[in-house]
């Protein structure tokens, strides 16, 4: 079977080409993070915009993807898993694919070209490099460090913040023309937090432009709007890559794949032009707080519910788990829990947003794998279910569910975690001769929530709860 590309657009069912640009695509996107949920989201909503907003999409780590991205000429197909109407189709979202650090050159040249105009990110949590315990850039992490030390004309930065303060000095050094960096990766306040890590990057480094790009920073020529983004992408497989080959009559080798719903909420913060995403459905709003919230603590924090309680009892995906007689009512549950701690917003309806969770995680099309959920939970779980459990706690109410929660996972990291974790080998030692109580306050102190690791009664219920 042939391969998709260029030539072979003009074979495929008329439906599932890409749109068509007379003037083609040019990169006034750079994208940092070059996975499948950007290419089964911002992508998409990129193309809709119906202009010349091309993306020049930045591999970080594998060249796996970006090699096959380059032999298809940049081309790649999305399966919408709809149980009654599955459609593909292929996007040309993207003009240009480079690799982070062997095309360092190529990157800052991009980031500071006046054309390039926005800056996503689509790194995961862990990518940021953050210090657990006060949230702002990790010093002490040798990727930083090795990126402090770079030279940032002609070196290489392995990191995305490296690279985005790196870039962000030449734009300065060049006409400093304004630009956007949208952070869509589950933050509570991705935006400033990103913001916070480029300027503290900065400010550690000795580059003679340091004092000017802080202020620089600081001006509003470079924003960083919050957002929240909402899409379930599987791991793709190669169950999907044959789907897609089906319904192209071409071979895909970066296919990608995503259950129908999907979500853009950004906050209207812009420094220069922009994309006309509203037209592929994104809401610009004033704050984007209720949303991300709502987001973060109810969808995010049912699935790490799912997953943890799912592996332990022998279930492969979130409808796996939804189909036992536990998953939809421990959905329910936690998030009637968590909800009190909700910011109230217009058409933000909590009761209708949980039971279209239901709908969501039920589908059985998407097979979205626990272990994928699970993986680097040590980072999800502080801003999934600690946060509200900090804030329910100090205003007196019980949080049960939560504690149930915590020690399902809390076990899992002392009977060996079934997921990657950067944290997995700490989180295990935690149980070194310690009592349970003690295993859990150590625990908690990792995840870098020393004040409810001094909360007794939170302990003792976690530990109560152990399986």
């Amino acid at each position: 079977m042939t391969g998709l590309s260029n030539a072979a657009v003009a074979a495929l069912p008329h439906a599932a080409r890409p749109a068509p640009r007379a003037g083609g695509r040019r990169p006034r996107i750079v994208h940092l993070g070059l996975g499948a949920f950007h290419r089964a989201h911002q992508a998409l909503y990129t193309e809709a915009a119906g202009e010349d907003w091309g993306i020049a999409g930045v591999a970080q780590h594998s060249r796996t993807v970006l090699d096959a991205l380059r032999a298809q000429d940049n081309l790649y197909s999305v399966t919408f898993r709809d149980p009654e109407d599955p459609a593909t189709r292929v996007s040309g979202a993207l003009a240009e694919t480079l690799h982070a650090t062997a095309d360092a050159g190529r990157l800052r040249e991009l980031l500071a070209a006046p054309g390039t105009a926005v800056v996503t990110t689509t790194v995961t949590e862990k990518g940021y490099r953050r210090d657990p315990a006060g949230g702002g850039l990790d010093l002490t992490d040798p990727l930083i460090a090795a990126d402090l030390a770079a030279d940032p004309a002609s070196g290489a930065h392995a990191t995305p913040v490296g690279q985005l303060a790196a870039g962000l000095r030449a734009r300065l050094r060049g006409p400093g023309a304004p630009i956007t960096v949208v952070c869509c990766d589950n933050m509570a306040g991705n935006g400033p937090v990103l913001a916070r890590l480029v300027a503290e990057f900065a400010a550690a480094t000795a580059w003679p432009e340091r004092d000017a790009l802080l202020s620089w920073l600081a001006s509003g020529a470079v924003s960083f709007p919050a957002t929240v983004v909402d899409r379930i992408v599987p791991a793709t497989t190669e169950s999907d890559l044959a789907t897609a080959a089906r319904a192209l009559g071409v071979r895909d080798a970066a296919a990608v794949s995503c259950e129908p719903y999907t979500q853009w909420v950004i906050e209207d913060r812009f420094a220069g032009a922009r994309p006309h995403w509203e037209a592929g459905g994104a809401e610009f709003v004033a704050d984007v707080t209720p949303y991300q919230l709502t987001k973060l603590r109810l969808l995010n924090g049912a699935h790490s519910l799912l997953a943890h309680l799912g592996l332990r009892d022998g279930r492969t995906t979130v409808a796996d788990a939804l189909a036992t007689g536990w998953g939809e009512a421990a959905v329910r549950t936690l998030c009637a829990e968590v909800a009190p701690t909700l910011p109230r917003a217009p058409g933000l309806d909590v009761p209708a947003y949980v039971d279209t969770l239901i709908e969501r995680f039920t589908n059985p099309a998407v097979h979205h794998r626990l272990g994928q959920v699970a993986t680097d939970s040590s980072l999800k779980i502080p801003e999934r279910w600690l946060a509200p459990v900090r804030e329910l706690r100090a205003a007196g109410r019980e949080t049960p569910y939560l504690a149930r929660a915590l020690a399902v996972w809390a076990a899992a990291s002392r009977d060996g975690l079934p997921y990657a974790d950067p944290a997995a080998a700490r989180l295990h030692g935690a149980w070194r001769a310690r009592r349970p109580a003690d295993a859990v306050r150590a625990l908690l102190a990792l995840l870098g929530a020393q004040d409810l690791a001094a909360d007794d009664a939170l302990v003792a219920e976690v530990a109560d709860r152990l399986p």
